[in-house]
């Protein structure tokens, strides 16, 4: 019987972690920026469609789909941190409204060059065959990517808990003024979180993208998910986003097999028991 599980299971992992990969730049993109970027969804599709563009089932396509779609968010968040400025202090529905009106005309330009239907890219023949895991075939490519996720999630909590940036990003988090006062400038620093959240997710556009291929409605899912996410993980939170992603991932991939007819259901069911949890915590 648990054998059964043990596929769904890896899936969930490595849906978890494509989810925490886009996930872990919006918590710090509204945890420490303050910004409220609905646009987050739309730079993964970027992502994702760009991998795809690239790919031709060589190593050298596949690198340079995952650079370039990195690159491509990195640019969308410094491109989005600009024209925040304008409305800077003007609270969260401005905010929303600004990069919801990104999200909108972003989709539209991928649809027009890129179609309705839903991509995948082509990949090395290594990583398209199965490979032998307990006993079960399963695809290569995401056993891969559930390394290379690993790997990303881990350098990012190091940056953000060992590193210069990562003690900047949290003094920003916690006192703007003082971090002003100490030489450095908070605007700098929250473009720098912006950019590194576009990169985080045009990266994860790049290398999801044979396991959530792009299309239409993927960047409303994405963002759906990943708001999810930061809401159970904890505003600024890494930890508690990797968490929730993996708990998420597990939710969406076993919750099909497990109870087929509230599997729609069971994600937000989840989230409210998460979040009466956490107000109990706080209350005590």
């Amino acid at each position: 019987m648990a054998d059964a599980y043990l596929i769904p299971a890896v899936n969930g992992v490595a849906y978890g972690l494509l989810l925490y990969t886009v996930a872990a730049g919006l918590t710090l993109t509204f945890g420490v920026a303050g910004v409220l970027n609905l646009a987050h969804g739309t730079v993964y599709v970027l992502g994702g469609y760009l991998a795809v563009s690239l790919s031709d089932g060589t190593w050298t396509g596949l690198a340079l789909g995952a650079l370039a779609g990195t690159g491509a968010g990195l640019a969308a968040g410094l491109l989005l941190w600009g024209m925040l400025r304008p409305i800077e202090g003007r609270g969260h529905l401005a905010q929303a409204l600004l990069t919801f009106g990104v999200a909108l005309a972003g989709g539209a330009l991928l649809v027009r060059a890129f179609g309705t239907d839903e991509l995948r890219p082509s990949l090395p023949a290594a990583l398209d065959a199965p490979v032998d895991l307990f006993g079960h075939r399963y695809p290569a490519y995401r056993l891969g990517f559930i390394g290379v996720a690993a790997v990303l999630a881990l350098c990012g909590v190091l940056l953000v808990r060992r590193t210069r940036f990562g003690a900047a990003v949290r003094a920003v988090a916690d006192d703007r003024d003082m971090v002003a006062v100490l030489g450095l400038d908070p605007r700098a620093v929250m473009a720098g979180v912006l950019a590194a959240g576009g990169a985080l997710a045009g990266a994860a556009g790049a290398l999801g993208a044979p396991i959530l291929g792009p299309g239409p409605r993927t960047a409303d899912t994405t963002l759906l998910l990943s708001l999810i996410i930061v809401v159970v993980g904890g505003l600024g939170s890494i930890g508690g986003a990797f968490i929730a992603a993996i708990a998420v991932g597990q939710v969406q991939s076993l919750g099909v097999i497990v109870a087929p007819d509230w599997a729609p259901y069971l994600l937000f069911a989840a989230m409210g028991v998460a979040l009466l949890a956490r107000r109990r915590r706080w209350a005590t």
